[in-house]
């Protein structure tokens, strides 16, 4: 599966556009993550743990999307774009990850 964050794939030809494709995740730290973070949070800086916890849900909302993408026949997906945001309130804060891009199929050029 070729992914792309533009519109189109070097040397190749968008031969269908098949729609919308997406990928949801929501995720929430786990207990060693929040106390972590939250020690953290104390001295300030990169929280680390977070950050993974974040990675992990990036990569599997784009994982959703290429499966998404290839139950409709794609072999590529263009213009894939992240948003995030926080869902629950601070007693239960987790992370929505979506990923989402444009289905296509593709062919060599010439």
């Amino acid at each position: 599966m070729q992914t792309s964050t533009t519109f189109d794939i070097a040397g190749m030809r968008i031969t269908r556009n098949l729609g919308v494709v997406r990928g949801i995740t929501v995720r929430s730290p786990t207990i060693a993550q929040g106390l972590m973070g939250g020690l953290k949070g104390f001295i300030g800086g990169n929280i680390d743990s977070y950050a993974d916890m974040c990675e992990q849900a990036r990569a599997q909302a784009f994982q959703l999307l290429v499966e998404h993408a290839q139950s409709l026949g794609a072999n590529a997906v263009v213009g894939i774009r992240y948003e995030s945001s926080e869902v629950g309130g601070q007693q239960s804060a987790a992370t929505e990850v979506l990923c989402y891009g444009t289905a296509v199929v593709v062919e060599p050029l010439g």
